[in-house]
Parts: C-alpha cells; structure tokens; sequence
C-alpha cells in the first residue's frame, strides 16, 4: 500500500479542504460565517456543502430564527475520522517522501 493510498479525493478542492478544516474546530458554523471565511459564493460554497453531506462527512441543519432562514453546518464521526486519516497521510508524506 502506497503513501498516497489515504489522501481522500473529496478533500482535493482547497474550498472542501477549508469546510472540514473549519469544522474540525468549531461545533457548528452558519452558511454565512463559511462563505466569509472562505471568501466564496453563495452557490459555491452551497456546491461543495452537499457533495460533503453526500458523502456524509457533514450534517446541515436548516432552521429560522424569526423570519430568516438558517444554515448551520457540523462535521460528522465519519467525516471526522475521513479527514484526520486524510491530514496524517498528508503529514506522512511529508515526512517520507520515498
């Protein structure tokens, strides 16, 4: 088995890579607070969000408070686990370049 073996395609995209990096940290993070983070549209970041939850590394929850909508986003255990395997093959890597 390869090095690279553990690099998780999905976490290629440098905006995915930012969304589970900033979940990682953070209990949740509203839809707003993502896209200023992250300095992205409205429909790219909402792209990238569900190719996350479709592979189940991130649950969103959709809410109002008041009249306003509300987009909160949390990483799941097996994003969690996904992502840490993908950082340590990377750190491997890094490490082992042979």
């Amino acid at each position: 088995m390869g090095l690279i073996d553990n690099i998780n395609k999905l976490f290629d995209h440098r905006i995915r890579l930012g969304i589970m990096s900033i979940l990682m940290v953070n209990d949740d993070v509203d839809f707003n607070r993502l896209k200023e983070l992250l300095d992205v549209t409205d429909g790219n970041l909402a792209s990238h969000t569900k190719t996350l939850e479709n592979a189940e590394y991130i649950k969103i929850e959709k809410a109002f408070i008041g009249k306003k909508p509300n987009t909160k986003y949390f990483i799941t255990p097996l994003g969690k686990q996904a992502f840490k395997k993908h950082i340590d093959a990377l750190e491997d890597l890094i490490r082992n370049p042979k």
